[in-house]
């Protein structure tokens, strides 16, 4: 959740802020934003989620970062904390404080109404410019829906979505699966 930029500052400044900030900020071209916090229905998905897809990823070679996991988008000069993000094989990182990584396979997003727009739009072209991410998946906070997109090896994009239902969203890009009922536990 975005809020209104503070100034203009180099990638190190905003790292050397950033680990000292008891509050988040994402970098995008040279601006800071503060990022709101977000809602018990927000962090009740991510929990769920969380909690899911790592009962799944515990015997892979696979790890999972749920809220304070930067990611740096290299071509787009931007650093982010999606929701989500999971990396399977070699972990790559932007220095060796083990803090921003520089690859995901999967990236999930829960959307707010804040936030719905980018995340759709310039977060998941920005998204797009990382070789190795390969599916990214939006949540409804407000009703039974999961949005997943797909790279398929030609490089397009399948969409696919599912819609209160008792059906398994499959994760071609981790080998998992979610079951909608479960993301939504305790929530809907």
């Amino acid at each position: 959740m975005l809020a209104a930029p503070l100034k203009e500052i180099t990638e190190e400044e905003y790292l050397d802020i950033e680990r000292e900030s008891q509050i988040k900020h994402e970098y995008h071209e040279g601006e800071i934003f503060s990022m709101a916090g977000a809602s018990e229905t927000h962090n009740l998905i991510v929990t769920n989620i969380v909690r899911e897809l790592g009962n799944q990823l515990r015997k892979k070679d696979c790890y999972i970062y749920a809220n304070d996991m930067k990611l740096q988008i290299k071509d787009t000069s931007k650093f982010v904390y999606p929701d989500v993000i999971v990396v399977c094989g070699e972990r790559k990182f932007f220095d060796d404080s083990r803090d921003v990584l520089l690859e995901a396979n999967l990236i999930i997003e829960v959307l707010s109404d804040s936030t719905e727009a980018y995340d759709r739009g310039k977060k998941f072209s920005s998204y797009r410019q990382i070789k190795s991410f390969k599916e990214y998946l939006l949540i409804s906070q407000h009703e039974k829906q999961i949005e997943k997109f797909l790279k398929h090896d030609n490089g397009y994009w399948k969409f696919s979505e599912i819609i209160d239902s008792q059906e398994d969203i499959i994760l071609e890009s981790i080998d998992c699966k979610l079951n909608i009922d479960d993301v939504y536990e305790k929530v809907l």
